[in-house]
């Protein structure tokens, strides 16, 4: 079962994920038996009193406040700051399971849709209030005569139960609507109702939460229906709850939507991949800024004492989780992966949420690394460097510790992964030193090159790492194949006797994620794929490694007319087996021989067919990404991991490694403009203003071949363009010279030119005619 369809539970580390508890069976009728939430929601925020216990009172005094507050006068103030007096007097709904933190991930989708879950009878709804017509000419009607009273109506109607909502959403009464391909609400009508809510009288929109705190306190006796489920996503699309005054009542309604059982989250899923991306996206915002100001209240007044809601979080990243679920399931995704990114989060105490995580997994204590999906790749990257930094100190002071042991002089050299290579022999020397020196990949890199006087405060590291990189990757080495179509490298499946190098390829990745440089590798994205599977190395070594799911999308990234031809196999209408005469065979040369190799046991004799031809396509594609490279990326794998071997990796994406190892592709010059430092220029000369002119003027093609001749990549680092730290620098020379980089510092030497034609025309065919030259 691939992840896209798992619904979601919270990401745990493998040492402390088995230690969960299994569920519990039938814990859902059983919800008012639970724990008090002071003691299952204890520590549920970072940086804040985790431990706290805390009674919640009355929820009656609210509800009764809320009644009877009615506004003297209609439209009162702006419907979008809706005030409820004495909020912090709550009583507490039923709790959140513990399986908020708890549990392990359940495939529900090798189930058939009706074994999901019980069906239970539908009661019988209400009669329809109105159509959706009925609605919008009432509305209408209010325009000219001010009377709200029909409106009115039926807002205190639809939003006063479950039953009520399904009367007037659901698209037809009689109808059970029990799959998960159809929720059987009518979007369009709950889109109008929503719209028309916030623009409505406050004294409505009072009635409307009034209607959802009485259903919310309804007595549960057995499992949800799905009407109780269509109404749960109807209430969660409530622009109301974009208020932080309403934000007591939001909170109880996600954690019934958390407490839900495996399988009604199943059903919630696939109906939050239905909704439009506006709406969506709408849902995805709100539960983040629900998240931000929770952690950081303008007004703490506004809410009740954490200790007695530290339940809110966890609630709504569980429900996050679903939403994050639903994206995934989408082809194409509603929204970016990066819309999910809570930056509020890059200012908690990210390493104590880490080791939260780290030590109790899901068993007990919240932790945002439990929902990594929420957490940045800049806040990512400072918990991976931090969790290196960590691991680099321990080596190095258990390096010292054996040395005083054994009463031998301490040398600062053995703090550092010292690498001594030749320039003519840099591959052979690099495999040796690392080799050998195998104990100490996880200690600061230092590189040195014989014969040359310098210490290497930097610079040396990034030549070393551009100079083998450049090396390995020439097509004349025969370790890997460039794909002109895809603009990318995939790994020769030549066989051979010796792996080592592409141990070594791996190696240098992790080390550039480890020492915090970009790398100007260009991998397909199915590479990070693999190399997460699985992100932690089995300590069984006879376990497949690099090993994942692969579909005609991974292999249109490396060779895109291959995959266009098995997609045009799989769309044939014709005979296959007649037409196209094929075998469950591929055939490859190596080294001017044409092998053949069977995609399955006697595949030369089984003719591709139009019954079998899905099977045939899956096991090519699998035969070329996986099981012919197999070695070279188990030895890549494992080189990589023997220096990034960290639990960090489960918070990553496949897509954040990219980034991580090769940088961001997304580019602002502008960023860049602001934090570029000067040597013997001032940013006011006029040099300098004539070079910012031009470069932001660039197509983005030149912008990219500026970065790559001044940095060896034209990529940025997760940190941004400030972390570049891009320096030009005034060459004294004639003006008939071009521009020269020092890559290896990020620093252009740029002769005062006198215009700004002759800096454009200079600069333009200095960094499009690089390659050879630049590296210094």
């Amino acid at each position: 079962m691939s992840e896209a369809g798992r619904v979601p539970s919270p990401a745990a580390p493998p040492a402390v994920a088995a230690a969960a508890p299994e569920e519990r069976k039938g814990r859902e009728p059983e919800r008012e038996k639970l724990p008090p939430i002071g003691l299952a929601g204890a520590g549920a925020t970072a940086g804040l009193d985790r431990g706290s216990k805390g009674q919640i009172s009355t929820f009656s005094s609210f509800i009764s406040t809320v009644s009877q507050k009615k506004e003297a006068t209609e439209n009162r103030g702006s419907p979008t700051h809706l005030v409820f007096p004495n909020i912090k007097n709550v009583r507490d709904l039923p709790p959140v399971c513990l399986d908020v933190r708890q549990k392990q991930r359940v495939s529900t989708d090798a189930l058939s849709s009706e074994m999901k879950a019980p069906l239970l009878p539908e009661p019988v709804l209400p009669i329809q209030p109105k159509t959706m017509k009925d609605f919008q000419e009432d509305v209408e009607k209010v325009k000219s005569s001010g009377d709200w009273k029909a409106v009115y109506d039926f807002y205190l109607t639809t939003f006063d139960s479950f039953p009520e909502l399904n009367a007037a959403f659901k698209k037809d009464a009689t109808t059970s609507f029990n799959t998960i391909e159809d929720s059987g609400i009518n979007a369009k009508f709950v889109n109008a109702v929503y719209d028309a809510l916030l623009n409505t009288p406050q004294d409505i929109q009072k009635t409307v939460l009034k209607g959802i705190i009485n259903s919310l306190l309804r007595e549960w006796k057995g499992p949800r229906s799905k009407d109780d489920l269509r109404a749960y996503f109807i209430l969660l699309q409530n622009p109301q709850f974009n208020n932080t005054s309403t934000y007591v009542i939001y909170a109880h309604l996600l954690r019934q939507i958390a407490t839900l059982v495996e399988a009604d989250h199943h059903f919630l899923v696939h109906w939050f991949k239905k909704l439009s991306q506006k709406r969506f996206k709408q849902l995805v915002e709100r539960l983040l800024q629900f998240i931000s100001l929770r952690l950081f209240p303008a007004k703490p007044e506004e809410f009740p004492p954490i200790t007695k809601c530290s339940w809110w979080i966890p609630s709504a990243s569980k429900v996050l989780a679903l939403l994050n679920t639903a994206n995934s399931l989408a082809h194409p995704p509603l929204i970016p992966y990066t819309d999910f990114y809570n930056s509020t989060l890059d200012h908690i105490d990210l390493m104590e949420e880490y080791h939260t995580w780290q030590s109790f997994g899901n068993s007990h204590r919240f932790s945002f690394c439990q929902y990594p999906f929420v957490i940045s790749i800049a806040a990512k990257k400072i918990i991976i460097q931090r969790d290196s930094e960590q691991q680099m100190i321990s080596i190095a002071r258990q390096s010292l510790v054996d040395k005083v042991s054994r009463r031998q002089r301490p040398d600062m050299n053995m703090l550092f992964l010292n690498m001594k290579v030749r320039r003519t022999h840099l591959v052979s020397d690099s495999l040796d030193e690392l080799t050998r020196k195998r104990a100490d990949l996880k200690k600061k890199l230092k590189v040195t090159f014989v014969g040359e006087a310098g210490l290497d405060m930097g610079g040396l590291t990034k030549e070393w790492f551009l100079l083998l990189i450049r090396q390995i990757f020439h097509p004349d080495y025969g370790m890997f194949t460039y794909h002109k179509d895809s603009h990318c490298h995939w790994f020769s499946s030549f066989k051979c006797d010796n792996y080592s190098e592409f141990r070594l390829v791996g190696i240098l990745m992790g080390l550039a994620v480890y020492n915090s440089i970009t790398l100007d590798i260009r991998f397909p994205p199915c590479c990070y794929k693999k190399l997460l599977s699985p992100p932690i190395v089995p300590s069984d070594q006879n376990t497949p490694v690099g090993i994942c799911s692969i579909t005609t999308e991974d292999l249109c990234q490396i060779m895109p007319e291959l995959a266009h031809g098995l997609s045009e196999l799989l769309a044939y209408e014709g005979n296959v087996e007649e037409d196209f005469f094929s075998t469950f065979q591929v055939f490859q040369e190596e080294f001017g021989i044409i092998k053949s190799y069977n995609l399955k046991p006697g595949g030369d004799k089984i003719p591709v067919t139009n019954q079998n031809r899905k099977e045939y396509v899956q096991l090519y594609i699998d035969f070329l990404l996986n099981k012919s490279i197999y070695k070279q990326f188990a030895a890549f794998y494992y080189g990589f991991h023997s220096v990034c071997a960290s639990n960090a990796l489960m918070l990553l994406r496949p897509e954040e490694v990219e980034i991580l190892v090769c940088g961001s592709p997304e580019l602002d010059m502008h960023a860049l403009q602001r934090s570029t430092q000067y040597d013997g220029y001032a940013k006011t000369d006029l040099t300098i203003r004539y070079f910012w002119d031009v470069v932001l003027g660039f197509p983005l093609d030149l912008q990219k071949k500026l970065l790559h001749f001044t940095t060896g990549s034209d990529r940025v680092p997760v940190g941004g363009m400030a972390d570049l730290n891009f320096k030009i620098s005034k060459n004294e020379t004639s003006t008939n010279w071009l521009p020269v980089a020092h890559t290896c510092f990020n620093q252009l030497c740029l002769p005062p030119y006198k215009s700004k034609k002759d800096l454009k025309q200079k600069l333009i065919i200095g960094i499009s005619n690089s390659e050879g030259f630049g590296l210094e």
